[in-house]
């Protein structure tokens, strides 16, 4: 079977419901940037440990399956315990971590700076999904997948002994 359909030529493309829609869709700019956050995650996946890894795998699914609900192929993509899942994790990782005392940079090592430019696309993502009129479940589970990589990268850079770059007036 080639990859290649032609049915996009166009300048349309169809959801999982079979609707033809413009490329430019907000549902397609939304679904299109949570595929390149799970593009960016992967490339984070291979600057950690085998533990953060693992969670980044997981989450990378959820993103499939966010990806599947702005599509709007039925059923339930994102449950509240997926929620709780990165509570949990955020709450792990921030009692690994010193107090913030002040705005954190994005800035430090290469694990870091790759955290820091997944949760930018993650921050770009829930944008285009409110445009989208997302279901709130899934706009919670993104709001805290930044805040997970947030302090991912706080912890990333204590973990590997860097000074955490804190903004000066």
């Amino acid at each position: 079977m080639a990859i290649y359909t032609k049915t996009g030529d166009k300048g349309e493309t169809s959801l999982a419901n079979g609707e033809r829609v413009p490329k430019t869709d907000v549902r397609i700019e939304a679904y299109g940037t949570i595929d390149e956050l799970s593009s960016c995650i992967g490339l984070l996946r291979v600057a950690l440990d085998a533990a953060q890894s693992e969670q980044l795998g997981w989450i990378q699914n959820k993103l499939f399956n966010i990806g599947a609900a702005l599509s709007a192929a039925r059923g339930e993509w994102i449950k509240e315990e997926d929620v709780l899942q990165l509570e949990q994790w955020i709450d792990i990782l921030q009692s690994q971590t010193p107090k913030q005392h002040a705005f954190v940079l994005p800035a430090g090592g290469e694990a870091v700076c790759r955290c820091h430019v997944c949760r930018t696309v993650c921050r770009r993502a829930e944008r285009r999904m409110i445009e989208a009129q997302s279901d709130a479940i899934l706009l919670r589970f993104i709001n805290r997948l930044s805040d997970y990589l947030f302090v991912l990268a706080r912890r990333a850079g204590h973990q590997n002994g860097e000074k955490e770059a804190i903004w000066e007036k």
